[in-house]
């Protein structure tokens, strides 16, 4: 539609009109001064940003806002998790290196607690499993406090860091399904507390930090995943391998033993025969079984003699074969391991010197204490 003006003295001193002219895509042609004005019509904006394009930037950086937290949320996650796996590894590499054996609440048929943390398998070319947690877990707790607290170790970027914590995290959970199938396979029974909760602690942190990556990320990082996995099934694999050639061939829960009675060949000398009488008084008792060495070597240390007057129990009186269970008054005693010596309240593991009963005892030797 056009408005024609014939007038030649028509002047534009009045703005308002175009005002009032509705906006429309059409074109609005004035005449006037013997020419032709096309004016077209302009919808005028505000200068500050629209209703819309402030919703959007809040969405925007609540979104940022939300990914953030969450993020720094996982940290904090993965530093308390590796914190409690930190605590747990070094009372095992405690317990490993002072040669003493772990309080297990839950004994199962099988080995127990003790068994498998002082078997083959807990220890990786010389080193002790549970120092090799240690290590991995102090790692994940630090990695998870820096990133928390936007501020990474030694200059490395936080993207690496990142990918660090996702490899160290990675090598955890696999470490763990393979010790799974271990104590499944070469344990048949046993009950191991430590190994649930160090395989529990690994899964949650791998979940943990694979959900604060996202599916691209995942995808990029995925060949870093196989990598690690594969190297860690491969180290374990060789450690193992070269390390129990012999009690494959010789595996006790593939054979029945026929109860027997061990024969003490040594003479008792006056001191072994006094403690065995004092050990007995006080209401000392060795736990052991009839296949084990050390029993045998702890009996030779008394003697003939002295050994007849201990206070012994034997786990395992019917014999043992595949899913044989302990005696009750070992079971009741929680049991792991033989000998098991229990003076006065005190637990004692594996061989004992005959000096070290005497002071657990509070035995003390004279020379008036002569053997009958």
């Amino acid at each position: 539609m056009a408005i024609s003006v014939s007038s030649s003295h028509f002047f534009l001193r009045n703005p308002p009109i175009l005002s009032s002219l509705p906006s429309v895509s059409s074109l609005i042609g004035l005449k006037g001064w013997g020419r032709t004005v096309l004016v077209r019509p302009v919808q005028c904006l505000p200068s500050g940003p629209t209703p819309d394009s402030e919703s959007e930037a809040e969405r925007g950086s609540s979104s940022f806002s939300s990914s953030s937290s969450t993020s720094i949320s996982a940290y904090k996650w993965c530093a308390g998790l590796g914190s409690v796996g930190l605590l747990e590894t070094a009372y095992l590499t405690f317990l490993k290196l002072t040669n003493t054996d772990a309080f297990c609440p839950i004994a199962g048929a099988g080995e127990g607690c003790g068994g498998v943390l002082n078997s083959e398998y807990a220890i990786v070319f010389g080193v002790p499993l549970p120092l090799i947690g240690m290590v991995a877990y102090g790692l994940v707790a630090t990695l998870g406090l820096q990133l928390a607290g936007k501020n990474t170790p030694f200059g490395i970027s936080e993207s690496d860091t990142r990918l660090i914590l996702l490899g160290s995290t990675t090598s955890m959970a696999v470490a763990s399904g393979y010790f799974l199938y271990i104590l499944s396979t070469k344990f048949p029974g046993a009950s191991c507390l430590y190994c649930i909760m160090s395989a529990l602690l690994s899964f949650s942190l791998f979940f943990i930090t694979l959900k604060d990556f996202g599916l691209r990320e995942m995808q990029k990082s995925v060949g870093l995943q196989l990598l690690v996995a594969s190297l860690v099934v491969i180290t374990l694999s060789a450690s193992y391998s070269t390390a129990q050639p012999v009690s494959s061939s010789n595996s006790q829960a593939e054979v029945e033993l026929q109860f027997f009675k061990t024969e003490i060949t040594t003479p008792s000398s006056p001191f072994g025969l006094s403690l065995a009488r004092h050990l007995r008084s006080v209401g000392a008792k060795m736990y052991g079984a009839f296949w084990c060495s050390h029993c045998l070597e702890q009996k030779q240390m008394f003697g003939r003699e002295a050994s007849e007057l201990l206070d012994y129990v034997e786990c395992f009186p019917d014999g043992y074969r595949k899913g044989t269970k302990i005696e009750k008054a070992c079971a009741d005693a929680r049991i792991e391991g033989f000998p098991t010596w229990v003076i006065n309240g005190q637990v004692l593991s594996g061989e004992q010197e005959l000096s070290d009963l005497a002071e657990a005892s509070g035995f003390t030797n004279t020379d008036s204490i002569q053997p009958s």
